[in-house]
């Protein structure tokens, strides 16, 4: 018999409470305290929020002469991983997989 899995499944022990299910589950977060993450000081920020202030610094490397750029992937990576050379460059392990 198929099943389907998208379709809301519903058995009488949907009909309890919110409040009677949190009646039986402990609160684990009754003793904690609420401390801001020390990895993100500022907080979260909300989709479509204006970050036009805010300016990024990007440090770009030259290309690196143990590296180049597989021309199906367009993935920089080590020359121990070429595969073989066509007219366009060099084809990774990967892709020519």
């Amino acid at each position: 018999m198929a099943t389907d899995y998208d379709a809301p499944r519903k058995t009488e022990d949907d009909s309890e409470s919110i409040e009677a299910l949190k009646e039986r589950v402990p609160d684990k977060m009754s003793g904690s305290v609420d401390v801001e993450d020390a990895d993100n000081p500022s907080g979260f920020e909300l989709p479509g929020a204006d970050l036009s202030d805010i300016e990024l610094d990007v440090v770009v490397l030259p290309p690196q002469e143990d590296e180049f750029t597989c021309v199906s992937c367009f993935l920089v990576k080590h020359r121990s991983q070429i595969d073989h050379d066509e007219a366009l460059g060099a084809i990774c392990v990967e892709c020519a997989a």
